[in-house]
């Protein structure tokens, strides 16, 4: 008979660098650092972000009942987000590679709930079938299954295809060089610090921290999204803004049921 044994060695290396990002907290302006412990560790790495205008009455159709558009310049916002997910585990547990790391993209929309501002899933697409099942029970997020590749050198290469949506991102690139000094407008996309998750009619929220995200100006040599959301099509010919960052480090609190709802 053979026996295995599986033995579970506390990761403390990556618990002290999350109590490193506690000490951190300028940045994160009027979002108020959650109480109590954290309990996931993630990273977030590689990370190309795509952005458009969109009306914010016709928003008002993706967005559930008690969330509003957060405005802009008069325009609601979304961003198409494309990264690698690398060394997502519970607190005090080590990472397991073959779950914990995947190319994932996220289509978001920015929201508000009263005066906290956040942002709101509108899909999110994983590279992993496994990670997909497990991140989708864990957290409720919508994620499901796409065909994704990244090539790293000295030009980058990401490419994803969703079979049942029809969403294609294709992306030939060098990150460029990094943004001297930040507008209004990259902050405000970027630095969000709270996620809203409705599920079976009920709200929850969920918070997390990370340092400011280092951005740069990428440089494409060749570029092709089509993403259909609802009355938006988001393609490349029609982007607002693009950021690239190497990554952040993110703790993760866990989700806070909103007890009279939104």
């Amino acid at each position: 008979m053979i026996h295995i044994f599986i033995i579970i060695i506390p990761s403390s290396m990556n618990d002290r660098q999350a109590s490193q990002l506690l000490q951190h907290t300028a940045h994160r302006a009027s979002a108020e650092m959650p109480a109590g412990n954290w309990i996931w560790y993630q990273e977030w790495n590689r990370a190309l972000f795509f952005h458009w205008k969109v009306d914010a009455e016709l928003m008002k159709q993706l967005i559930p009942a008690g969330l509003e558009p957060d405005i802009l310049d008069g325009h609601a916002w979304i961003s198409v987000v494309a990264f690698t997910m690398e060394n997502i585990r519970p607190r005090y547990l080590p990472a397991i590679a073959m779950l914990s790391d995947f190319h994932e993209i996220n289509v978001r929309t920015y929201v508000k709930s009263g005066e906290e501002a956040g942002v709101y899933f509108l899909s999110i697409e994983a590279q992993k079938y496994l990670s997909v099942k497990l991140s989708r029970s864990l957290s409720g997020l919508p994620y499901e299954t796409a065909g994704m590749e990244r090539k790293y050198g000295e030009r980058h290469f990401y490419r994803s295809v969703n079979k049942r949506t029809g969403n294609i991102l294709e992306a030939d690139y060098t990150t460029g060089p990094e943004l001297a000094a930040k507008t209004p407008l990259d902050k405000w996309l970027t630095e969000r610090y709270y996620l809203f998750l409705d599920k079976g009619g009920r709200w929850y929220k969920y918070a997390i921290h990370h340092a400011e995200w280092r951005l740069y100006a990428p440089e494409f040599s060749a570029l092709r999204i089509s993403y259909n959301t609802g009355p938006f099509n988001l393609h490349h010919t029609n982007l607002a803004a693009v950021h690239y960052s190497d990554g952040v480090k993110v703790i993760a609190w866990p989700r806070a049921e909103l007890a009279a709802g939104l």
